[in-house]
């Protein structure tokens, strides 16, 4: 079957925080959900579920539980059970839900930055003390982000209660080694933390091995591992709110549940569906969408060679880069004067954590793209 990743979608018609925040004139490659049409068989399957009229409280079924399980086993060896799903309505809110129900006033939230914005709110968000890390930055040509093993665990207190982990990462692209996450294993397990690993970008890995859920790959930290998933990334489904935290220890997943009720609204039953639609159909169209987003990712990288002072590593997976503008002498808000002189809109590192950096989206199809690389070479080929 083939899919239309091509044909550009006027996202301004309805309301968009990625296409509505900036003037008419302005490209937007900042937010991270995509401009493609999500797949055939959600929208088939939310046309008539929409017929049918009527939208009360719905209930998580069975049968999505059932095929989030399949979709573990089939794409990471991993066999979850039914009773460990809790699903809620987005990554972000539980990300603060799991910092109120598995902490107290006052301990410490750590997450390593740079970071995707709101893992950096949650503690003063929850009246909790935030903590950060810093990756390593890689210096060579050759080298990655990585996990800094010493930073961590510099930052690591006796307050310190939780770790918010991405993985992949969120915004430099990288797939973690099971190296680094052992180094994760054994300082949550030496210091008695509790790990929410936000796995929010694992069915989009562009290079490499295949996705290892860090609860998998370490059994030993099942009492301890919150992961999150949910089919937003994968299959543009942001705006429908549904997501999925997978919790092996009985007393954490019912710590959550408790702190769940009253707090979070019932799950969008529209989200429910298309959820387990696309667990269930979408894998023909995500293949077809991993191949865009590689080809999207040379086209911006072939441009990112002509930017003097600009440093860019491919990012291994997602369709987020991240882009170290510092040498570029656009000052210190570098994301600012590009939406002021090329009219694209990026993501400030600032709000990462890493001010003179840029997160660009390139998940859009390729001719929009194009636009937006060819304004931005007006500002940068000359910087």
């Amino acid at each position: 079957m083939r899919f239309d990743f091509a044909t550009s979608i006027d996202r301004r018609q309805y309301p968009s925080q990625k296409w509505q925040r900036y003037a008419a004139d302005v490209l937007p490659l900042w937010v991270a959900d995509m401009d493609f049409v999500s797949p055939p068989a959600v929208v088939d399957a939310l046309s008539e579920r929409v017929a049918h009229g009527v939208f009360g409280y719905g209930r998580t079924p069975d049968s999505l539980r059932h095929v989030l399980c399949e979709w573990s086993r089939q794409h990471y060896h991993w066999p979850i059970d039914p009773a460990w799903q809790l699903w809620l309505p987005g990554v972000v809110p539980a990300l603060h839900l799991a910092s109120l129900a598995l902490t107290e006033p006052g301990e410490g939230v750590l997450t390593v930055t740079p970071i995707y914005p709101p893992f950096l709110k949650v503690a003063e968000r929850t009246g909790r003390l935030p903590q950060t890390a810093n990756l390593a930055e890689p210096i060579s040509g050759d080298e990655t982000w990585r996990l800094d093993r010493d930073a961590l665990e510099a930052a690591i207190t006796p307050e310190t209660r939780l770790l918010l982990w991405c993985h992949p990462h969120n915004p430099t692209g990288r797939v973690w080694h099971h190296e680094e996450l052992a180094i994760l294993a054994e300082l949550a397990e030496r210091h008695d933390l509790i790990v929410v690993s936000d796995e929010l970008h694992c069915d989009l890995i562009l290079d490499g091995e295949r996705h290892r859920p860090l609860a998998a790959a370490f059994p030993e930290l099942a009492k301890r591992v919150i992961t999150l998933w949910a089919p937003s990334k994968t299959f543009n489904l942001a705006g429908l709110t549904c997501a999925c935290a997978v919790v092996p220890d009985g007393k954490l997943r019912r710590r959550l549940q408790e702190a769940m009720r009253g707090l979070m609204p019932d799950i969008n039953v529209l989200g429910l569906l298309a959820g387990e639609v696309a667990y269930r159909e979408g894998e023909p169209w995500r293949q077809a969408l991993l191949k865009v987003l590689r080809d999207n990712r040379r086209c911006l990288g072939e441009h990112v060679a002509q930017w003097p002072g600009v440093t860019y590593r491919e990012p291994e997976s997602t369709y987020l880069a991240w882009l170290d503008l510092r040498e570029t002498g656009l000052g210190e808000s570098p994301q600012r004067v590009l939406l002021d002189r090329a009219k694209v809109a990026l993501s400030d590192g600032a709000d990462f954590g890493w001010p003179g950096f840029v997160r660009l989206n390139f998940g859009t199809p390729m001719a929009q793209l194009q636009q937006a690389l060819e304004r931005l070479d007006t500002v940068l080929r000359g910087a």
